[in-house]
């Protein structure tokens, strides 16, 4: 039997599977192997289901639903259509949380899709999801949030131009820098932080779709009144109609074929998939929760209908609030509708309160950033300082008061359990996002990068139920909702692999420089083996 030496190298340890033999695990056992692989971590199960849905709630309600819906509108010929592009958006979503779920309850452990594509497909693409989420994939969703936070405040003073100078850039690094502060604290701050823009973001969209249910009663008791869009009113929600594009021009549906329809659709589709994205963070803190096998099911399945209905319902309102051929042509929906209706005044109220949800969607993104980075610390696929909470660099506290003199006693210190070294590497990558690049370039190499693997792991899944069917899944979809994830994050993959090449090139390059990384890695360890 093989024995694994602590020291060694995450990338030349064996696969769990391989574990689950050196353990003397038996064929009988093999089901509950996983759970037993993941039973230490670096954090405490100190969550419950009330914290992951908020988590997600604040990740999930961030800038998508107040400027999604003017690209979504662009592309379809209808109101009644962009609903129904955001309820299958909604869905989708919803297929690919319930298999998240599956995997977190079956095979838990920190570091959201790592550790099960480890499981399903070995350790280079474990590895490689955790290098293309650290030094990728969060720091260009944090960068990208923070943009649209500076964004926000420019727009509401009626600056819309602003997005590449270097001023935007340094505030919204500014922006970054204090969530990142308020995550190092610790783990019972941010997520008290975390239900307060909870509850924000809920104040808001009620606030948006309240305001259309006053309008849609006040045009039904008095038809003739001029308040709100109007159009809502007088005009077929399904019906095709001519959509004027942020450029003037305009798109006449009769005119296009099925191909350039099929086009636009899927642009519609792939901004209510970015306004969905997050819907995969709670397992990011399925390590943490008290009893992840009921509570990572409950938090997704309660939080992913929740959103979605918030979603649907505050777009249905913009539609009673907004003429329809403003509605795609603006970015800020929500700021120009709360003006339109109630005046500049409320209009600047309304760009406050969004700016506080995408506060709560970046603390809530920082929340999580770090916890991929502790589990690849934990395997030594990272250096082993990004494992460590409490204190910043190599040292603990603990050893600190270890140190003192004898016959002292050290003086009491309230330690922060968050990982503040792995906050600090998120931190300065997305600074450097934010200097380099821009929100739409950073938009794309996000969900290039995010959905190449959320393919892989939903395939992996998909592979799962049969090369293992007696695995214990305490939660277990029907298998037909990984198969629609896995053929919809596909479709996303290739699209926008097409769309923007040298992105995705770029994305390539990332997992090539990744790949290096490991085998540097994995020489080094071979050599402290021997």
């Amino acid at each position: 039997m093989t024995t694994t030496s602590e020291t060694e190298d995450g990338a030349s340890r064996p696969l769990l599977a391989d574990q689950r033999e050196s353990q003397g695990v038996n064929a009988a056992d093999d089901a509950a192997s996983p759970s037993a692989a993941q039973e230490s971590g670096t954090f405490t199960k100190s969550l419950g289901a009330l914290e992951a849905f908020a988590i997600v709630i604040s990740i999930v309600i961030g800038s998508g639903i107040f400027t999604s819906p003017g690209s979504i509108d662009t592309n379809v010929p209808s109101p009644g259509s962009a609903l129904v592009v955001w309820l299958i958006g909604g869905v989708l979503a919803w297929t690919g949380a319930s298999t998240m779920a599956e995997l977190g309850t079956a095979i838990p452990g920190e570091g959201g899709v790592q550790p099960y594509l480890q499981y399903i497909f070995g350790d280079v693409f474990g590895f490689l999801a955790a290098w293309t989420w650290i030094v990728a994939v969060m720091p260009a969703t944090l960068a990208i949030l923070s943009i649209v936070f500076v964004e926000s405040i420019y727009s509401s003073l009626g600056v819309t131009d602003q997005a590449g100078s270097i001023e935007h850039k340094l505030l919204s690094i500014l922006i970054l820098v204090v969530i990142s502060i308020a995550n190092s604290i610790s783990t019972k701050a941010s997520t008290r932080l975390n239900n307060f823009f909870v509850v924000t973001k809920f104040v808001t969209i009620a606030a948006v779709v309240i305001a259309g249910i006053v309008v849609a009663i006040l045009q039904a008791t008095d038809p003739e009144r001029d308040i709100g869009g109007r159009d809502w009113f007088k005009k077929s929600w399904f019906a095709n109609r001519d959509v004027i594009t942020p450029d003037g021009s305009k798109t006449d549906w009769s005119q296009l074929s099925e191909w350039e329809i099929l086009g636009h659709y899927s642009a519609a589709l792939y901004g209510a998939l970015w306004a969905y994205s997050g819907w995969d963070k709670a397992i990011y803190i399925s390590a943490e929760l008290k009893s992840p096998a009921r509570q990572l099911p409950l938090a997704i399945n309660t939080a992913v209908p929740t959103i979605l209905l918030c979603f649907i319902t505050a777009n249905a309102a913009y539609y009673i609030l907004l003429p329809w051929d403003v509605v795609s042509t603006t970015d800020s929906v929500a700021v120009t509708a709360i003006t339109r209706l109630l005046g500049r005044g409320f209009g600047i109220v309304a760009a406050i309160l969004i700016c506080l949800v995408v506060a709560g969607s970046l603390l809530g993104n920082s929340f999580v950033a770090g916890r991929m980075a502790v589990a690849a610390a934990n395997m030594n696929w990272f250096p082993r300082i990004f494992a460590s909470v409490g204190h910043i660099g190599l040292k603990p506290r603990a050893e600190e008061e270890q140190a003192s003199p004898q016959g002292q006693n050290p003086q009491p210190t309230t330690r922060s359990d968050a990982p503040i070294n792995a906050i600090t590497l998120s931190a300065v990558l997305s600074a450097l996002y934010i200097l380099l690049g821009n929100f739409r370039a950073l938009l794309t190499f996000n969900g290039l990068g995010e959905y190449s693997f959320f393919f892989l792991t939903v395939l992996g899944a998909i592979v799962l139920r049969f090369r293992e069917p007696g695995l214990r899944r305490p939660y277990k979809p029907f298998i037909l909702v990984p198969i629609v994830f896995a053929i919809v994050s596909g479709f996303v993959v290739i699209r926008g692999a097409f769309f923007a090449p040298a992105l995705a090139l770029v994305v390539i390059i990332v997992w090539i420089i990744g790949l290096g990384f490991y085998w540097v890695r994995k020489r080094l360890a071979a050599r402290q083996v021997e």
